[in-house]
């Protein structure tokens, strides 16, 4: 019985546990199977991206302290971020990456960087 290619359906040719009859068509079956995955990954990846460039841009000094508003105006989306830290006289941190954020009253952070 002849093998069949899982993308293209052509003949296989070649070892018994082949599935494709080419880089190709491997390929174009495995980015097509996880391309809901893929997206999730991909838009998640380019919100804290985006929310690490906008706290590194207003945190040149590596501690600076801003207003929600400012972060907002920048395009800063609080959901997204990667640690949280919490300190043992109770301040949570947030972090994306190394460049965190902490909360503060009247609607104001604390911006600093986590040293290596």
């Amino acid at each position: 019985m002849d093998k069949q290619c899982l993308e293209c359906g052509n003949k296989i040719v070649g070892r018994i546990d082949k599935k494709f009859c080419d880089d190709a068509c491997r390929n174009a079956y495995n980015n097509r199977v996880n391309k809901d995955s893929k997206n999730l990954i991909r838009n998640t990846n380019n919100r804290l991206r985006k929310n690490y460039r906008i706290l590194e841009s207003l945190n040149v000094e590596r501690k600076t302290k801003t207003s929600r508003a400012k972060l907002i105006e920048a395009g800063f989306d609080f959901n997204y971020f990667t640690s949280i830290y919490t300190t043992k006289a109770g301040a949570t941190y947030y972090f994306v990456y190394d460049q965190g954020y902490l909360p503060l009253e009247n609607d104001y952070y604390i911006l600093v960087k986590r040293e290596n």
